[in-house]
């Protein structure tokens, strides 16, 4: 099979589009839960620290297999053929088979962007390890970038995963630099670390999360440090401007919240497939 794959281009790419079609669909379920577990562990730890170590939560099951998936609105149990990735919408044609209420379009939005992302990473690197390892970060991406929109949050189990994965994969991958890794690892989480104190000691207000550091330093051990600050660059471009759109908008007085890890996202995963295109662009531009 594997030999197969290396092989044949066409069915190493439809492979890793149905491949994450349904990761994609598993993302779904990590995106709404995962915040969900860390309240719940939070709140847990304050009932020991209030209650006692000896109590004991009474809360039901609740983690990524556990309750079975249903109906918000019916409790309806979710049956498999009603969970197939996209096709399984279309042919609900986006509504509850039980009570009719509307599913969301985001469910199948982030099977397919799952699916689109990393068939174009497979297509840009071929079938090596590298492409691997970028199909997964791009899996892990998608989590942190609707967890963050949701929750304004970017949990640890993705980020500091993505950050070992990248130097492990530095280490023994010829195709990557442990050198420039480690290196951009370091400078990716010191970079945001700097602006965000100075930031605090000339406001006395945080301007951003430290899940940001932690994202910034996990794209860094996978671009190197040479390409940051393309990274940066675009991700605070980008950042800047919907920013102050959302602002106008709401007519706030410069307050307004906004998640930063998508937008790091985005820039990470373009710097990842075009970094070398995009830094000689800018460098003939200028």
């Amino acid at each position: 099979m594997i030999e197969f794959l290396a092989s044949n281009a066409l069915a190493y790419l439809i492979f890793v589009f149905i491949l994450s079609l349904l990761v994609g669909s598993f993302l779904n379920v990590v995106i709404y839960r995962i915040p969900v577990m860390m309240k719940n562990a939070w709140q847990d730890d304050v009932d020991q620290h209030t209650k006692g170590e000896d109590h004991v939560s009474t809360r039901p099951t609740f983690n990524l297999i556990k309750p079975d998936s249903t109906c918000p609105k019916c409790q309806h149990k979710i049956r498999a053929w009603e969970n197939i990735p996209v096709i399984s919408w279309l042919f609900l044609r986006g509504k509850c088979s039980a009570c009719k209420t509307p599913i969301s379009f985001r469910y199948p939005f982030v099977e397919l962007l799952t699916a689109c992302l990393s068939t174009l990473v497979a297509h840009q690197l071929g079938f090596n390890e590298l492409a691997f390892g970028f199909i997964f970060v791009t899996w892990l991406l998608v989590a942190m970038t609707f967890i963050d929109l949701d929750e304004m949050l970017l949990p640890d189990i993705f980020t500091l995963s993505m950050l070992w994965l990248g130097l492990l994969m530095a280490v023994y991958s010829p195709l990557m630099n442990a050198h420039d890794a480690i290196i951009g690892a370091a400078l990716g989480y010191l970079s945001l670390f700097s602006v965000y104190w100075g930031f605090k000691l000339l406001t006395g207000k945080e301007g951003m999360g430290f899940g940001d550091f932690k994202l910034l330093a996990a794209i860094g051990a996978w671009v190197g440090w040479q390409h940051l600050p393309i990274v940066i660059l675009l991700s605070s471009v980008v950042g800047a401007v919907v920013g102050i759109a959302l602002m106008i908008k709401k007519n706030e007085n410069g307050t307004l919240a906004i998640p930063f890890g998508p937008y790091l996202a985005a820039a990470g995963f373009l710097t990842m497939l075009y970094g070398n295109d995009i830094a000689t662009w800018y460098l003939s531009t200028l």
